[in-house]
Order: C-alpha cells, then sequence, then structure tokens
C-alpha cells in the first residue's frame, strides 16, 4: 500500500483549486474545508468539510480528526490563535501559526514592517470608531485609503477622497471586513507608477523569486495581472530586499505574495500574503512551476532548481455583475480559439457582485501582446443567469 501525506487546505477557492490539483500529482493525500458547500477545491479534493473556521472547537475537531502532516490556510479568516496551540502540539501550520496570525489583520504585518523592520511603508493610522476615523483622515490629509483590518479580494477598501466622503468609506470598510469589528486602517494615498507583486518562495534550498508581476486593482480587487512587469535592476534589487528582510521575519516555508508600490525611484511595502496570490494566476501560463507548484515542492521539502520565465503572460478574471443562484458561462470555445491562450473556469455554486467567476489566461512574444490577448479573451465570456 502506498503511504502519502496528508495536505488539509483552509479555504478552498480557485487558488486553493490549484494547489490541491499540484498536491495530488505528488500523491499527497488532499482535504479541503470552506465556510460554504461546492466551493472550487472541493471539486478536486479527496475529501471535504463546511465548517465555520472561525470557530476555533469546529477546527480543533477537525484537525484531530484528520491528523494532516501540513495545515495550509488559503484565506485569513480562520481562528489563528487556535494554529498557534496546535503547531505548539506538533502540528505543522504553513508557512508558520505566527505568520498565518500577523497576517490575518493589516495591523499586525503593517507594525512588523514598518515599526520592527523599518521597512518602507505609506504612512499609516488605525481607528476603532467612527470619530477616530474621521479625525485620522483630517490629521493625514486627503485622499487616503481606508481598509478593513480583515478582508479579501480588495473587499472593504475604499479612497477617500473628501470630507464628504468619510461616511460612505467607513460603511464601506465596516460591510467589507471578514471579522464584523470596528477596527479600520488609513494610509497615506501614495501616487505610484505602478504595483507589482513579487512572489517569494522560501523552501529548504533558500529563498528565491519569481519575475515581477504588473497588475491593476479596481476598489482594492486585481484587474488584469501581467509578467514580467519592467522595471530597473535597482528597483528590482530594493524588491527583493524588502520581500526577503519580510518573508524572512515571517519564516516558515511557501510562497509569498509579497505587493509593493514603485514611485520614483522608490519602491514601498504595501501587503504580504503567506500563501499564492491572486495576481499570481498568470505563472500557469508564464512559468515553468506555477506559483501553486512551487507552494507544494516547498511545503514537501521538494528541490526547486529553477524559476523560469516561459513566456511573457497574462491574466483578466471574469467578474460577475450579478447574484445568481442558478447561472451559465458562455463564450469558452470562442475565446480558447485564440492562440495561446487558457481558461481557468471555477465552478463556483453561485455568483455575487464582483465575485470571480473564471480567468482568462495568454502568452505572446511581448506583455503588450499578452495583456491584449488576455483581454480579447476575456472580452469572449459571458455570465449570465439561468
Amino acid at each position: 500500500m502506498f503511504h502519502t501525506k496528508k495536505l488539509l487546505l483552509l479555504g478552498s477557492g480557485e487558488l486553493g483549486k490549484e494547489v490541491i490539483i499540484e498536491a495530488q500529482r505528488l500523491g499527497v493525500e488532499t482535504v479541503a474545508v470552506d465556510r460554504y458547500e461546492g466551493a472550487p477545491a472541493m471539486h478536486v479534493a479527496d475529501r471535504s468539510y463546511v465548517i465555520d473556521m472561525l470557530d476555533k472547537q469546529a477546527l480543533r475537531e477537525l484537525v484531530e480528526r484528520e491528523k494532516p502532516d501540513w495545515i495550509v490556510p488559503e484565506i485569513e479568516a480562520i481562528a489563528t490563535a487556535e494554529l498557534v496551540k496546535l503547531e505548539e502540539e506538533g502540528f505543522r501550520v504553513i508557512p508558520t501559526a505566527r505568520a498565518a496570525r500577523l497576517t490575518m489583520d493589516r495591523e499586525g504585518i503593517r507594525r512588523l514592517a514598518a515599526e520592527e523592520l523599518g521597512l518602507p511603508t505609506a504612512q499609516y493610522r488605525f481607528a476603532d470608531t467612527y470619530e477616530e476615523f474621521a479625525a485620522a483622515a483630517r490629521e493625514m490629509g486627503f485622499p487616503c485609503v481606508v481598509k478593513p483590518l480583515m478582508s479579501s479580494s480588495g473587499k472593504g477598501q475604499s479612497v477617500c477622497r473628501s470630507e464628504e466622503e468619510l461616511s460612505r468609506s467607513w460603511q464601506t470598510a465596516m460591510e467589507g471586513g471578514r471579522v464584523q469589528q470596528g477596527r479600520v486602517i488609513l494610509e497615506e494615498f501614495i501616487r505610484f507608477d505602478s504595483e507589482i507583486t513579487l512572489l517569494t518562495v522560501r523552501s529548504a534550498g533558500g529563498t528565491q523569486f519569481c519575475a515581477p508581476i504588473g497588475h491593476i486593482q479596481k476598489d482594492g480587487d486585481y484587474i488584469e495581472s501581467w509578467q514580467p512587469h519592467a522595471m530597473t535592476e535597482a528597483q528590482i534589487a530594493e524588491s527583493k530586499r524588502i520581500a526577503r528582510a519580510i518573508t524572512d521575519a515571517l519564516g516558515g516555508v511557501g510562497i509569498f505574495g509579497v505587493e509593493l508600490f514603485l514611485s520614483g525611484d522608490k519602491v514601498y511595502f504595501s501587503e504580504v500574503s503567506p500563501r499564492p496570490h491572486d495576481t499570481g494566476l498568470v505563472t500557469l501560463i508564464s512559468q515553468n512551476l506555477s506559483e501553486f507548484a512551487l507552494h507544494v515542492r516547498a511545503i514537501m521539502g521538494l528541490p526547486i532548481p529553477e524559476i523560469k520565465l516561459v513566456s511573457p503572460g497574462a491574466s483578466r478574471p471574469l467578474k460577475a455583475d450579478g447574484e445568481w443562484s442558478s447561472y451559465r458561462l458562455t463564450g469558452a470555445e470562442e475565446a480558447l480559439a485564440l492562440p495561446d491562450t487558457q481558461l481557468r473556469i471555477f465552478g463556483k455554486p453561485v455568483t455575487k457582485t464582483g465575485r470571480r467567476m473564471a480567468v482568462a489566461l495568454a502568452a505572446a512574444e511581448t506583455v503588450e501582446a499578452a495583456r491584449a490577448k488576455a483581454a480579447e479573451a476575456l472580452g469572449k465570456l459571458k455570465l449570465e443567469g439561468v
């Protein structure tokens, strides 16, 4: 009988689905967990469970039942204090329980980056009440960026441009947070030239970097990404310095999505995710090893001899513009008729306005051509309720 290792995935969205697929390719038994039935990774995992991952008792009972070799968080909304206890009892959390706890909320990671490591960041303030929030915004000045302490895919994020928008920005943050609490972070609005994700891999062989990924965000969520993003040697060196510092501080193994702002010759740290990053979906078509393959190799302690850019590539996610309990996606045949294109259709059970439902991927000889082709492929896809 083949004796295999077991991976327990906490959060089973489209990124987790690719992690499960890569783990199964290497003979790993996989268990997918999410707060709703029919999540993308559940389609391909050996087993799946539906629990409230913020419920520490439910989380503990599941871990003790499954006894996984690796606990792999894919989202922020997890009872991270319980992960710390489980790690102390001998369970292995990826990258570490401390990293999952620190990056669960923006306060922990921002204080680590700016106050402990001295990395360049935007100025920031925290506020627990609307009154504190309004006072902090006036002190910092307009425009400023407002985010809930814990959210994903840009939910709850807004740019507050004037006194008149304070109430709206506060309400947006309250409605978009993964945990219903009043605390928010306000950030200085940096007038950046571009923003990038530097995928950073910590493994038994050391720290490695993927080619920088450029991306465009709207309302805090990405609408396009491409690889490689054009940068100067100085910008690349500084980006790697920042990424290495923050990932060394978090420790453990796996892939980290380090988000950075480029402004002139300056590089600012923005955020870090201790897991595959949504903008990194482009690596499914651009690299010899996708971010998901790299994550699994690092987790398993397997070699990563080389991370190679095979072709310039681009990605464009398809987002729902309505809420449907039953829906149809059309246009795949037309999109895939374009040369060097791929699709990932996530198979989520229902749509919500703004929810990512699929992604179009394209490769070409230049980034510009790949971006144009990904946009064309996306334009072929249509979602409608039935």
